[in-house]
């Protein structure tokens, strides 16, 4: 099993051929909402993946390491992080360095990107030299990303810490195997429903798979199926009676809000196109063989008709390897996860708090919650407050209460945007 899960990790990997020597950084305009003084810089790392860093005038001597989300498919551009640095410019203008890396390749891994993204932390030590603090934040699948780094490249007491702390903000904590489920559920579901994805005039393949190799669906197509089947791109007065009955059944049983069926249905497509079938050598990691589902309007004729499919145990493994989290973390590591966050549900957080205590490390994590109800950027306010005080646990060591960041941030950063932390 161990030279097989080896040689399965293959499809995590780089392909061969990307690598390249690290280029010079070159300077280049930064997103105006980062500030008009601060300095930004492109270049690429010995893997090929991209990096921007950002030096404000008012730099603090902290700097910021960010995992991003996605996982974005196409392949890496120079400006990709770009997007990264304008989404948390809130820090970089209260006087932090940032440093963002593209990945060196599009696709799932996150060994892979954990790995790129500690990366990007040598080349800023290399760059400018070593910051008095340094803190690594990652947001969504980012958050996996950064929990993974967190484990592998932390450093120690004996070698030197690497990071001083960790910000995880609306988080894939649970790991790949516990991720995912819901989005295989949503595809059986829906096809029972629709059957149009694949079509009847179109080859069968396994749902699981997202989509075979080869197959040119584009995402404008994988729209206009879901609303011939369900008019959800239309107001509900102009639906059919039948797309009506399929919507509400689509939704009731999986718990999707119907704002976030298509982008739902794009990852159930496109990410296990990539995650299976080029990671995973098409081993499934899915299983649904026993959910009961419920909540249509015929639950015995949906569990009946449902395609059903049993997952591949070294295709959970590999997955497992990859992107599952030991808890074994040994630095200041604070959640913040909005409640209402309609991608990632703040119910990953128990999951995540349960594997650190399993490795006995509950100390070293804090979890807070907002009333906010957005996936990919919270409140400045709420960057700003979890910030202070990671720094502040950092400084005292005394893990913050969550119950008092609320009225840590009406006092510090209410001028950055609403304060919406609520009690634990």
């Amino acid at each position: 099993m161990l030279a097989a899960l080896a040689l399965g990790m293959v499809g995590f990997l780089a392909p061969q051929g990307v690598r390249a020597d690290p280029s010079e950084p070159r300077r280049i305009d930064c997103p105006a909402s980062a500030g008009q003084r601060t300095r930004c810089v492109s270049g690429q790392d010995a893997n090929g993946a991209w990096y921007v860093a950002a030096i404000p005038a008012n730099w603090n001597r902290r700097l910021i390491v960010h995992a991003h989300g996605g996982p974005r498919l196409g392949a890496p551009e120079a400006t990709d992080p770009l997007e990264d640095l304008d989404r948390f410019s809130v820090m970089v203008r209260h006087g932090y360095a940032w440093i963002g890396s593209s990945y060196r390749r599009g696709g799932y891994g996150v060994r892979m990107a954990a790995e790129d993204t500690d990366n990007s932390r040598q080349v800023f030590w290399s760059l400018y030299g070593r910051p008095e603090r340094t803190l690594l934040h990652g947001q969504s699948w980012g958050g996996n990303v950064a929990a993974k780094a967190s484990e592998l490249y932390a450093g120690s007491a004996d070698t030197g810490w690497n990071y001083d702390g960790v910000l995880i903000t609306n988080g894939v904590v649970s790991g790949g195997t516990r991720a995912y489920g819901f989005r295989a559920d949503l595809r059986a579901v829906y096809q029972y429903y629709c059957a149009n994805h694949p079509a009847p005039d179109e080859p069968a393949y396994p749902l699981w798979q997202g989509l075979p190799l080869g197959n040119r669906m584009t995402r404008a197509e994988l729209r206009r199926r879901i609303e011939t089947c369900t008019g959800v791109d239309r107001p509900a007065n102009r639906r059919t009676p039948d797309q009506a009955a399929r919507l509400r059944d689509i939704l009731a049983v999986t718990g999707i809000a119907e704002a976030q069926l298509v982008s739902h249905m794009n990852w159930a497509t496109f990410l296990f196109q990539d995650m299976v079938l080029l990671r995973l050598e098409g081993r499934n990691p899915f299983d649904n063989s026993t959910t009961v589902y419920s909540g249509s309007m015929d639950d015995a004729a949906l569990n009946a008709g449902v395609q059903r499919f049993e997952a591949d145990p070294q295709g959970v493994a590999l997955l497992a390897h990859d992107a599952d989290l030991t808890g074994q973390i040994a630095r200041p590591t604070l959640t913040v996860h909005a409640l209402h966050d309609p991608t990632v549900s703040a119910d990953l957080e128990a999951l995540y708090a349960a594997t650190v205590s399993a490795a006995g490390r509950s100390e070293w994590l804090v979890q807070a919650f907002t009333d906010e109800s957005e996936h990919s950027k919270l409140s400045d306010a709420t960057y700003m407050t979890a910030l202070d005080a990671l720094e502040s646990w950092i400084d005292r060591g005394v893990p913050p209460d969550p119950a008092g960041l609320q009225s840590r941030c009406q006092v510090l950063w209410s001028r950055q945007g609403p304060c919406l932390f609520v009690g634990p």
